[in-house]
């Protein structure tokens, strides 16, 4: 064995350690240093400079102290993979957070790892239903394809990216992971009670490092959880969905770390790094011969702001992006989803098929005559419409109202018992609006129901 590269703590700044190296060799960078006193601390090696290195505190900081000697581990940080962790909620380091007996580590990988090459990649045509009817008449979800929803706090994003999961995991012949990236601790008690009582948790593995958490290990988190895909992909051969809330957190946690190791910051005063920290964990969730991974992404947007840098920059590693917008929540029309500012690039005849495409083009050549007509209403009233804008105003309307949903994961909040509705259905139903027959039924009757053919209207 290599000899142990021996130094001291000398300095500690918030969750980042300064060790002096007292030998010839310095550590690898990204190497895991631990004490000989204490061997739950964990430094990270991050930056260096001659004899200096700066580390990222991964465990208790409060056991370190200065002149605390530290020895290499010779490894980078791993993260145990096998089946034997779905089911299970774990930290960074592998350490079950549940109320259940801990699990025997059969193999463990490093959380670090570079993206496919490109001749072993795959894309695919599939479309993944996922019984919400916005979403899979909008903005289809392709097997393979990275899904992001989008929207400032407290519209929704955490509640459909929850619905979505109780959804297709059921049917999902696949596994499941769950990123928990800085978001509320209660969030991710409250998922892992839902997987409990729908009956999927058995094929999801759930890795957290919530709010609560330090900057270092949130940033890694989600690095962690894109290796336990890579392992069900490569290894086992499955078909992965992949949840990540929030993505945003994530480039936020890097910002933190960037900003206390003194690097100067770049656009909107975020690191300067941010592009090149998005695209080596977008990278690495892609479909290859072995198996695909789908994933969906939760975006923040900070005030509302769509136009932000660090949501630009993951925009465009996005196959869809599903605009979840305040003012249509605050008409109460939920999932609040911005039918006009949502974007899919899989929106072709190729993968929706001739009526799906037919319809959707009718509805948002509609949409865009609505939203035009709105301002007017908004004015003078809908009386002072002609008769056929009045007609083609009000389709359209009860189209929005009927793609309203009541979800499974929100019963217990609305009263509203959920529903799943096909996509065949989703259509035939909208087709069916857009064609005049239920004219003479009021919009507000289509507002939380599903199929109509289960609706008395």
């Amino acid at each position: 064995m290599a000899e142990k590269i021996v130094g001291k703590i000398i300095g500690i700044d918030s969750q980042i350690a300064k060790v002096f190296v007292e030998t010839d060799n310095l550590p690898e960078f990204l190497e895991v240093l631990t004490s000989p006193e204490d061997s739950s601390v964990k430094l990270e090696v991050y930056s260096e400079s001659k004899n200096l290195i700066y580390c990222l505190i991964l465990s208790n900081p409060l056991k370190l102290y200065r002149s605390m000697p530290v020895i290499s581990t010779h490894s980078r940080l791993t993260i145990p993979v096998g089946s034997n962790v779905l089911g299970r909620i774990i930290n960074l380091f592998g350490e079950v957070q549940d109320d259940k007996l801990g699990f025997k580590i059969q193999k463990s990988q490093s959380i670090y790892a570079k993206a496919p090459p490109l001749n072993v990649l795959k894309g695919n045509l599939e479309i993944i239903e996922t019984g919400i009817k916005a979403v899979d008449f909008l903005t289809p979800l392709i097997k393979g394809g990275k899904i992001g929803f989008v929207g400032g706090p407290g519209v929704g994003k955490t509640i459909l990216l929850t619905e979505i999961l109780h959804n297709i995991t059921k049917q999902h012949t696949g596994v499941s992971v769950f990123a928990g990236v800085g978001e509320r601790i209660r969030e991710g008690q409250e998922l892992y009670q839902r997987l409990q009582i729908s009956g999927v948790l058995e094929k999801t593995v759930m890795i957290v490092g919530q709010m609560n958490e330090n900057a270092a290990i949130r940033f890694r988190v989600a690095l962690a959880a894109a290796t336990l895909a890579e392992y069900f992909r490569d290894q086992e051969k499955k078909d992965v969905l992949f949840f990540i809330d929030n993505m945003f957190r994530f480039i936020q946690a890097g910002n933190e770390v960037s900003a206390l190791l003194g690097i100067p910051s770049s656009e909107q005063g975020y690191q300067a790094t941010m592009q090149t920290e998005i695209s080596q964990l977008q990278d690495r969730l892609i479909s290859t011969q072995n198996g695909s991974i789908t994933s969906l992404q939760t975006v923040y947007l900070p005030s509302d702001e769509t136009s932000d840098a660090a949501v630009n920059s993951l925009m465009s590693f996005l196959d869809t992006a599903i605009v979840l917008s305040r003012s249509i929540a605050e008409l109460g029309l939920y999932p609040p989803v911005d039918m006009l500012e949502s974007t899919s690039s899989t929106l072709s005849r190729t993968i929706l098929g001739d009526e799906h495409f037919v319809v959707l083009t009718q509805f948002q050549q509609l949409l865009d005559n609505y939203d035009k007509l709105s301002h007017i209403v908004a004015i003078v009233g809908e009386s002072e419409l002609s008769v056929e804008n009045q007609i083609l105003y009000n389709r359209t309307k009860k189209v929005i109202n009927y793609l309203t949903q009541a979800f499974f994961s929100t019963e217990v909040n609305t009263g509203r018992k959920g529903v799943y509705v096909p996509r065949v259905n989703t259509i035939k139903d909208i087709k069916l609006i857009l064609s005049g027959k239920l004219d003479s039924i009021p919009t507000e009757k289509f507002l939380y129901i599903g199929a109509l053919e289960k609706t008395r209207l």
